[in-house]
C-alpha cells in the first residue's frame, strides 16, 4: 500500500535563510488554516509534524480523501526525491539536452549516472555541485538540472506533506508567494 507524499521544495532558499523561510511558510500555512500550529505524531520519518488544519481543503484540487497525516518541514541540504522508481533522464540547464539514465526497458545507461552520483555526494557535503553536460560541455549547477517528472530536487528547504490529495496550482502559488516569490518545485512520490 505505502505512504504518499508531496514536497514543495524552495529552490532559492540558502542555508542561512532556510530556517527563517521555514517559519514564514509555516506561519502562512497556519494563518490559512491549512495546517495546525500544534505538533503531533503525524508524519513518517520525523518525531513530530503539523496535522491538517480546519481549512485543509483550500490546498487540494479534489476532495479525494481527508488527510490523516501532516506536514514535516526539512531544512538543511537535502536531496528531495520521488521515492519509488527513478528518473529516466535529466535535462541540462543550459541547452536542455536530455541525458538518458535508463533505456525504455529500464536498463541503466552505462556511465550516465556516475557524474550525477558524484555531484550528489559533493552537494550533500557542501550544498553546491556542478555536472558537465555531455552535449554542450557546459557545467551546470546540480540544483538547476531538471529531472523527468520532477523526481529530484536539491534544496535547503522543503515542505513535506504526507498522504494528502493532490495540491491545487493556487495553493502552490500561494506557498511560493509566502516564501518571497521563490522558485519552487513539487516532488511527489510514494514510499
Amino acid at each position: 500500500m505505502g505512504s504518499h507524499f508531496q514536497t514543495v521544495v524552495d529552490l532559492d532558499a540558502t542555508p542561512a535563510d532556510a530556517p527563517f523561510l521555514a517559519a514564514r511558510g509555516l506561519a502562512w500555512l497556519v494563518a490559512e488554516g491549512i495546517v495546525s500550529a500544534e505538533r503531533t505524531d503525524c508524519v513518517l520519518g520525523a518525531p513530530l509534524g503539523h496535522p491538517p488544519g480546519p481549512l485543509w481543503t483550500k490546498a487540494v484540487r479534489h476532495l479525494d480523501w481527508e488527510p490523516d497525516d501532516g506536514l514535516n518541514i526539512e531544512t538543511g541540504p537535502t536531496v528531495f526525491h520521488g521515492g519509488q522508481g527513478d528518473a529516466m533522464y535529466a535535462a541540462c540547464p543550459h541547452c536542455a539536452a536530455r541525458v538518458d539514465l535508463y533505456t525504455d526497458e529500464w536498463e541503466a545507461v552505462e556511465g550516465a549516472w556516475e557524474p550525477f552520483a558524484k555531484a550528489i555526494d559533493v552537494w550533500c557535503d557542501t550544498g553546491r555541485a556542478a555536472v558537465a553536460c555531455p552535449r554542450c560541455g557546459r557545467a551546470g549547477d546540480l540544483a538547476a538540472w531538471s529531472w523527468e517528472s520532477d523526481h529530484y530536487a536539491f534544496g535547503h528547504l522543503g515542505f513535506e506533506f504526507w498522504d494528502w490529495p493532490e495540491f491545487s496550482a493556487g495553493f502552490l502559488e500561494g506557498l511560493a508567494r509566502s516564501l518571497g516569490g521563490h522558485r519552487t518545485v513539487l516532488v511527489a512520490g510514494k514510499l
